[in-house]
């Protein structure tokens, strides 16, 4: 990845709570980060949460964030609890795991 428009490229680490596992949200989830351009991952958590990983510009990465939180993906969003972190350029493309 580069930056685009002088923005750095940024990780974000979110946890996805609520009815999410079982209902297609990985996939949904992918089917965004890719229409944004991001790179990461989605995986399901032995909890209950679904774990999604992705590296972009902050910008796009807000958007997936905002996606996840728009009542807009298959089952039920309760919370979205992220954390922000510096790439770690290990990934390729967007895959649910």
């Amino acid at each position: 990845m580069s930056e685009v428009a002088g923005e750095p490229d940024v990780r974000v680490t979110a946890w996805v709570r609520g009815t999410v596992q079982g209902v297609g949200f990985r996939w949904w989830t992918r089917s965004r980060a890719l229409e944004l351009g991001l790179v990461g991952w989605a995986r399901n958590t032995a909890d209950g949460r679904v774990e999604v990983v992705a590296e972009g510009t902050r910008a796009r990465c807000e958007e997936l964030l905002a996606a996840l939180r728009s009542g807009r993906s298959p089952g039920s969003v309760e919370v979205v609890v992220e954390q922000w972190g510096a790439v770690k350029g290990d990934l390729v493309g967007f895959v649910e795991r």
